[in-house]
């Protein structure tokens, strides 16, 4: 397992240099001035040079990246030109609360999901099933935006249950935290416990035909030990996956959720710096966004050599 750890770092290498040189030049193609867009149109050109000549904006494109790179090998980031923050700093404050509405997402899809899953390929064709795939296809239809509307209409205008967009941080004061992130967790968590319901019911579908399931039992097993000792972990690779993928993108900020709900996460924050022209908060905030779906996707490689041992020596 280590050299396998250490090939994907290293294989990481030139994925983050191209993620860095692609969301450089994307975002100088982006119209607008960032120092006018900190000073106005008012201003005079004098301070308007000034302040372009101190943020090294008059350089050529490549001496810009040249630049940003060689702070970027000493773990500096920049500062924001809106803010004057360190970058990292910026990041810091509004990614506390994307992980925490990620981690209440997810347990919240993982909690329908695999009862839905798992019950949905145990009785194929029921009544069960019907309702799960039906659940499944309108969670994957509908979208994010409409459902976190109707959810903030029913539960916090219609019946005053839940703040609709306040936050309060859950570790300062667990009650009040969770009710903040209960609207928005729920309307990301039914979308993905959709997409983990379909996959894990077409997993388990294939491995409940599988040779060694009917030889276990064949053996006299009853079907729940079957079910949790040999079909369910083999089923679970394409669950992995998903949930890799869509923890990485949870982690980049769910912009339309934290949006409808005033949630100060990493997603805002990044339109944010996008509508402000603030070149080295997107640019390390993006480059921070693929650190997390690297490290994700590692940990996917991990649980993949433990669910199933033949991967850890072909990889």
């Amino acid at each position: 397992m280590g050299p396998l750890i250490l090939r994907r770092l290293v294989a990481t290498l030139p994925v983050l240099f191209l993620v860095s040189l692609g969301v450089f030049l994307l975002i100088h193609l982006v119209p607008g001035d960032p120092v006018e867009a900190m000073l106005g149109e008012s201003q005079d050109e004098v301070a308007k040079t000034t302040l372009r000549q101190e943020l090294g904006f008059d350089q050529p494109l490549y001496i810009q990246y040249l630049s940003w790179s060689g702070r970027l090998l000493r773990g500096d980031l920049g500062r924001s030109v809106r803010t004057h923050a360190p970058v990292l700093e910026d990041v810091s404050r509004r990614l506390r609360p994307t992980l925490e509405l990620t981690i209440f997402a997810m347990c919240i899809s993982l909690g329908i999901a695999f009862p839905v899953g798992i019950i949905s390929a145990t009785r194929r064709n029921s009544v069960f099933d019907n309702v799960g795939t039906a659940f499944a296809l309108f969670g994957i239809c509908m979208p994010n935006f409409l459902l976190a509307l109707l959810l903030i209409f029913v539960f916090g205008v219609r019946l005053h249950w839940l703040p609709i967009s306040s936050f309060v941080d859950p570790l300062e004061d667990p009650v009040n935290g969770v009710r903040s992130l209960a609207l928005p967790a729920i309307t990301l968590g039914l979308a993905l416990a959709a997409v983990i319901t379909r996959t894990l019911r077409s997993s388990l579908l294939e491995t409940l035909t599988e040779d060694y399931v009917r030889t276990a039992r064949a053996k006299g097993l009853v079907e729940s030990a079957v079910l949790r000792s040999h079909a369910l972990k083999n089923a679970m690779i394409p669950v992995i996956t998903v949930l890799g993928l869509q923890f990485g993108t949870l982690i980049g900020g769910a912009v339309i959720t934290e949006y409808v709900f005033a949630l100060p996460g990493v997603g805002r924050l990044v339109v944010d710096a996008v509508f402000s022209r603030d070149y080295p908060l997107v640019q390390g905030v993006v480059l921070l966004i693929a650190c997390g779906f690297i490290a994700s996707n590692l940990v996917v490689d991990i649980v993949y050599g433990w669910l199933d041992p033949r991967i850890r020596y072909s990889a």
